[in-house]
C-alpha cells in the first residue's frame, strides 16, 4: 500500500511539471538548478537556495538567484518565504530580486515574502518594497504594512519604494510626508491618507467635467505584475506543490 501510494504521489508530480511546461511554452529551457535542488529535503531547500546563490560570480549572480527562486519555489511553494529570506540572510544585495521573483510565482503569499526577506535583510528594506510593488502593485497598502511592522524605522525608504515602482502615487505621498514637517506616522496612516486624497482629487475632477486622473492600484488585491518577469512565468499553488523533474525529489514531502 505505501509503495503504491509513493507512486501514485510521483505519478501527480510529473503530471504537474508537464502541465507546467507546457503552459510556460515549449521552447523554454529546463532550469539548471533543478537537478541539485530535487535532492534536497523539503527542509534542507531553503539552505541550498542560498547555497546556489552564493556560488554565483558577480556576472552571474542576479540570473542565478532569479534561475535559484523559479527552482526552489516550483519545487515547494508554501516555502517561498523560507526560501526568500534565507537567500536575502546569505546575500542581502539579491533580496530584492529573490522576493520579487517569488511574489511573482506566488503573489497570495506577497505579505509573508516580504516578511521574510526585511527580516533578513532590513536594510534592504526600499528596495524590496520596490521590487515586490513592481512585481505586483495592487498589493503595496499590503506589502508596505508587512514591512513596516517589521522594520518600523524605515518609514521614509518604505514609501519611496512605493513612489519609485507606482509613479501615480509620488505625489500623493509627497504632498501627505511634507503635511507632516518632518515628524512622519505610521506607514499605514500615510498611506491611508494618500488614498483618501488621491480620491477626493478625482471627486473633484469629476465634478468639474475635465478628465478623471489615472486610477491607482489599490491592495491588498491581486493583480497582475507591473513588470513582466524576464521568462514565462507560472503561478504556482502551494497546496498542489510546484515543478518537480522527473524520478520525483529525494526526501521531499508536498506541503
Amino acid at each position: 500500500m505505501k509503495i503504491l501510494k509513493c507512486s501514485l504521489t510521483l505519478a501527480l508530480a510529473i503530471g504537474v511539471v508537464a502541465a507546467a511546461t507546457s503552459s510556460a511554452g515549449e521552447n523554454t529551457p529546463p532550469n539548471r538548478f533543478l537537478g541539485a535542488l530535487t535532492v534536497a529535503t523539503a527542509a534542507e531547500l531553503p539552505a541550498k537556495a542560498a547555497e546556489l546563490v552564493t556560488q554565483a560570480d558577480a556576472k552571474n549572480l542576479q540570473p542565478t538567484t532569479v534561475e535559484v527562486v523559479k527552482a526552489a519555489v516550483g519545487l515547494n511553494p508554501a516555502a517561498a518565504p523560507a526560501i526568500v529570506g534565507s537567500i536575502a540572510q546569505s546575500t542581502p544585495g539579491m533580496a530584492a530580486i529573490a522576493s520579487s521573483t517569488a511574489v511573482a510565482l506566488v503573489p497570495q503569499q506577497a505579505a509573508a515574502i516580504a516578511r521574510a526577506a526585511v527580516a533578513a535583510a532590513p536594510a534592504k528594506a526600499g528596495s524590496i518594497v520596490e521590487a515586490i510593488c513592481r512585481a505586483l502593485p495592487a498589493a503595496y497598502q499590503t506589502v508596505a504594512t508587512a514591512v513596516a511592522e517589521v522594520v518600523p524605522g524605515a518609514g521614509k525608504e518604505i514609501l519611496a519604494g512605493i513612489a519609485a515602482a507606482i509613479p501615480e502615487l509620488k505625489d500623493a505621498i509627497n504632498q501627505t510626508l511634507a503635511s507632516y514637517h518632518g515628524d512622519v506616522p505610521s506607514v499605514s496612516t500615510i498611506l491611508m491618507q494618500v488614498v483618501q486624497s488621491a480620491s477626493s482629487a478625482s471627486t473633484t475632477t469629476l465634478s468639474s467635467g475635465s478628465p478623471a486622473s489615472p486610477s491607482l492600484p489599490r491592495g491588498p488585491s491581486v493583480g497582475p505584475p507591473l513588470v513582466p518577469p524576464s521568462a514565462p512565468t507560472t503561478v504556482l499553488d502551494p497546496g498542489t506543490g510546484g515543478q518537480v523533474p522527473t524520478g520525483g525529489p529525494r526526501g521531499y514531502s508536498s506541503p
